[in-house]
């Protein structure tokens, strides 16, 4: 197992450095500096006065000496102008100060500054994404449970009332995009011309005081629609382990049917929908865009959308790099899950 952890956070160190490159690449070209230096600069600058402001900020040099200094391997830019010096670890200054450090990045826990929230990077990723931390720990809370009971019960007898109306209700919930599901539940129960009005308050203010009344529709409309494809995946799987020989010898054998679900098909049959549940944790993170920005929850899938739009290279950076950690991470815990629950399989 030491040597499979090993070989697999490598794996995942060469695929972090790969991806994070490939997101610096496109951030990074020319069109998109241009219109940062617009941006933030003069929107009526001509093409030289551009190509000034982009080298005295150290935009327009190799892709890969800025990559190395966004990860902190690679000594920080600096450039005379005639306002005194700009550096990537010091700013703007009269002199390069005494004790700056040369090194600036990443690893050395500088994320940059945002153009957009004028804050330190870090600062908006840590808040946003704990505000999206909660948004998933209750989506999971709620989504999970049910999803394999409905899964469970559809698969106990396959082919049944049961089996067919659960399986009609799962499919119905995959196929309703959260959009969709999220306008008719605010439609019905948020608004109070148009349908019952009970839930006054607004997933704004959830960011600060989460209550049930103006948290649980967003949390709704996101377990929705993943519950019902853990459902069916839980119940292919449960199906399928019902129909093996040791559970129709266990039945031989006179043991109780509630037994023989819960003491022999259940493990086994959450195989499968363990590894599914595993890969929800990256879909919540990026796949709440929708959600968060229907509802007016600013998280950090809001945060990913503003970036975006608005032409923010370090935040947008920031995002993706915790989006590729987050993603690898939950593949290294699905892999370790998926070998403890299914003892066949021998790792070395």
């Amino acid at each position: 197992m030491g040597a499979f952890l090993l070989r697999r956070i490598a794996v995942m160190l060469a695929t972090a450095l790969c991806l994070t490159f490939v997101v610096f690449v496109l951030t990074n070209l020319q069109p998109n500096l241009e219109k940062v230096a617009r941006t933030q600069g003069n929107a009526r600058m001509t093409d030289a006065e551009v190509a000034s402001w982009l080298d005295a900020r150290g935009y327009d040099r190799n892709v890969f000496v800025k990559y190395g200094e966004w990860l902190g391997v690679v000594p920080g830019y600096v450039a005379r102008d005639g306002d005194g010096v700009q550096g990537r670890c010091f700013g703007q200054a009269a002199e390069v100060p005494s004790g700056a450090s040369r090194f600036c990045g990443v690893l050395q826990g500088s994320w940059g500054y945002s153009t957009v929230f004028r804050e330190d990077v870090s600062t908006i990723v840590a808040t946003r994404l704990g505000l999206t931390g909660k948004l998933m720990a209750w989506t999971l809370a709620l989504m999970v449970p049910s999803a394999l009971v409905l899964g469970v019960l559809a698969g106990m007898r396959e082919g049944s009332r049961t089996d067919r109306a659960l399986s009609s209700v799962s499919i119905l919930s995959t196929a309703t995009p959260e959009y969709v599901s999220g306008v008719i539940l605010i439609t019905v129960f948020a608004s109070s011309a148009a349908g019952l009005g009970w839930f006054k308050g607004t997933a704004a203010s959830a960011m600060e005081d989460a209550t049930f009344w103006n948290f649980f529709l967003p949390v709704l409309t996101i377990a929705l629609y993943g519950m019902g494809y853990i459902a069916r995946m839980t119940r292919a799987s449960m199906a399928e382990v019902m129909t093996s020989q040791y559970i129709r010898t266990a039945r031989l054998k006179g043991v109780r049917f509630r037994d023989v679900v819960l003491r022999h098909a259940l493990r086994n049959a959450l195989i499968a929908p363990f590894t599914v549940i595993m890969l929800q944790f990256p879909w919540l993170l990026n796949g709440v865009v929708i959600v968060e920005t229907l509802f007016n929850y600013k998280g950090f899938g809001w945060t990913l959308v503003q970036a975006a739009g608005n032409n923010d290279i370090e935040l947008l950076l920031a995002v993706s790099v915790v989006s590729v950690v987050v993603v690898l991470a939950t593949q290294l815990v699905s892999d370790i899950g998926y070998v403890w629950l299914n003892p066949r399989i021998s790792v070395t």
